[in-house]
């Protein structure tokens, strides 16, 4: 009995430290949930885990995961942002208007959408912190608004079809097995070279040495995980372009959050605020500044949906894809009360709701199960999320 009480605290302490000190471990339940997903269509489809299915999964939720980074730092501060699906399909709209019925050359057009999409969260953040409208009344007004101004641009059409190589290419480009192989040996040697680094820096500051096994995971895990996923692009049609780009925007807001002022201040103000503003941090221009930075990722998540489809209708921008990715940036472990989350949890998301419904599609199971299910799956995570806060709450008071 008393073997049993003693080693809970020591594999407790050994998953805090491989999650980087959090007491939340992360994002080791969603890696885990992730992986007994898997299994299971494996199971019900061997086809599930083929190098062409899961290409085309990464392919399907690429859109997802680039609006989600943006919803992810709207949480981070606290707020909601409920319009970035309809932003998503005007910057769409815009951009496949200019491109198919003005002859706009293809980057003009896109940087027109990525322009307009940055314009509409401005507006969002304004109205949110100089009139002090609760984010989520001015976004779901924004999801009406920006909604029909869509319709409108598409105009009597409806549908526009996107054929231009400048746009196409976005999500039609695939670099060669070389290529895919030079990626993942830059990730593995930066891995190594971080983990060196933070290893220096402990004995620096006068921290205890972390076990070699630790740091051999935490510095190479990532890395080997990037040579697994290009082995099987390999294996059909090569290292996609869009996936490249998905992870180079998760890792550079990474980045942001974690290693630059402005994260630290959206996550302080997303922790407390009025703590934020005693400690002289600009609230205002943080949250406007995220709003913008929201929407602008919502309308370059809409630009890569038209190139994947190639075609913008009136069913761009869908509620289902709001759904989806608020779903994706909780699931994926980023709090709703704000100030405790990750980029890297829009991916992992992302990856959660898109192999949920990848996996029933393979099934034929109906459209209706598949909401369920999802719906389902957030509503776990939101509990999780809720109960990890009311720890922290208690052990703090």
């Amino acid at each position: 009995m008393e073997v049993a009480v003693s080693r809970a605290p020591v594999w407790r302490d050994r998953l805090t430290r491989l999650a980087g000190g959090r007491r939340d471990l992360g994002p080791i339940p969603v890696l885990v949930g992730l992986a007994v997903i898997w299994a299971i269509f494996w199971l019900a489809n061997p086809r599930f885990l083929s190098a062409v299915n899961l290409t085309n999964l990464m392919l399907q939720i690429a859109t997802l995961v680039i609006i989600a980074v943006g919803v992810v730092l709207v949480l981070l501060v606290g707020e909601i942002d409920l319009s970035v699906a309809a932003v998503s399909g005007l910057a769409a709209a815009a951009m496949a208007v200019l491109n198919v019925k003005h002859g706009v050359a293809a980057p003009v057009a896109i940087a027109t959408g990525l322009a307009l999409g940055a314009g509409v969260g401005a507006v969002h953040g304004f109205w949110v912190t100089r009139l002090r409208v609760p984010s989520f009344v001015v976004t779901l007004a924004g999801l009406v608004a920006w909604r029909g101004a869509s319709l409108y641009v598409l105009g009597d059409t409806g549908s526009l079809t996107v054929d231009d190589p400048g746009i196409t290419r976005l999500t039609d480009s695939y670099y060669s097995d070389t290529a895919g192989w030079a990626v993942a040996v830059a990730v593995i040697g930066a891995g190594l070279w971080f983990g060196r680094r933070q290893a220096r820096r402990r004995v620096a500051a006068g921290l205890t040495p972390e076990a070699l096994a630790l740091r051999m995971v935490r510095a190479l895990g990532p890395g080997l995980m990037v040579a697994g996923a290009v082995a099987v692009f390999n294996a059909d049609r090569g290292l996609p372009l869009i996936v490249v780009l998905c992870v180079a925007f998760v890792a550079g807001f990474d980045f942001l959050i974690t290693r630059t002022r402005f994260g630290r201040h959206v996550l302080a103000i997303g922790g407390n605020p009025e703590a934020a503003r005693r400690a002289r941090i600009p609230v205002d221009r943080v949250r406007l500044t995220v709003f913008l930075i929201g929407s602008l990722m919502a309308a370059a998540g809409g630009v890569l949906g038209a190139s994947r489809l190639l075609a913008v209708n009136q069913n761009s921008g869908s509620d289902d894809l709001l759904l989806n990715v608020i779903a994706a940036a909780v699931i994926g472990g980023t709090s709703l009360f704000g100030g405790r989350g990750s980029a890297w949890s829009a991916l992992l998301g992302a990856l959660v709701i898109g192999s949920i419904s990848n996996g029933m599609d393979l099934l034929a199971v109906s459209s209706s199960a598949k909401f369920v299910v999802t719906g389902t799956v957030l509503l776990l995570a939101a509990t999780v999320d809720a109960t990890a806060r009311r720890r922290v709450l208690e052990t703090r008071y």
